[in-house]
């Protein structure tokens, strides 16, 4: 798998992009937590790993 962070700025746009554009993005909730998973499920089956760390990429871990 790629991580998110390896990603360029572009690619993750598209990827970003990809994703609101279908009805996978609708998740039927307002739970940030819930959206973040749904997200790194729709991104892992497509070889990209997303962490929690990947939201607030400028923060220390």
């Amino acid at each position: 798998m790629t991580p998110w962070h390896d990603l360029d700025s572009d690619q993750q746009l598209r990827l970003r992009e990809d994703y609101n554009r279908g009805p996978d993005c609708l998740t039927g909730t307002c739970s940030l937590e819930a959206k973040t998973a749904h997200f790194t499920e729709w991104l892992a089956a497509r070889g990209i790993s997303f962490s929690e760390r990947d939201l607030h990429p400028r923060r220390k871990a």
